[in-house]
């Protein structure tokens, strides 16, 4: 069983940086297409970014190209998300999931239309002077 921390979140002011992390145990993400997901108040939860450790394939949703940039740490079993340039818009709780890379693809997990299995706590992302 594969579990998920996130960590990272806090408050930052609109142009600050975040960088949030996901530590997985219990299997190597080598095997997992992996991505991060926010849900703000009242909104529906949407895929940020995602990756595939198969072909190194990345997927952004259009708000945070160029902002965000996704990244694993082999070693360490862990995601990332770096986030810059934040804005009010990005407030949100961030989560971060899995799914057997043989099962979907960065675009598939990223729109929420394959199979998502495992899920982090999440972890709060506030953008506020």
């Amino acid at each position: 069983q594969l579990q998920l921390v996130e960590s990272g979140g806090g408050l930052v002011q609109p142009g600050g940086s975040l960088r949030l992390s996901c530590v997985a145990s219990g299997l190597s993400l080598d095997y997992y297409t992996v991505g991060w997901f926010r849900q703000a108040p009242g909104k529906e939860r949407e895929g940020v970014s995602c990756f595939s450790s198969s072909d190194w394939r990345t997927y952004y949703t259009d708000s945070v190209k160029g902002r965000f940039t996704i990244s694993t740490d082999n070693a360490k079993n862990t995601v990332y998300l770096q986030m810059n340039s934040l804005e009010p818009g990005d407030t949100a709780v961030y989560y971060c999931a899995a799914t057997p890379v043989s099962i979907t693809t960065v675009q598939a997990m990223c729109q929420m239309t394959g199979r998502l299995d495992f899920w982090g706590q999440g972890t709060q992302v506030t953008v506020s002077s």
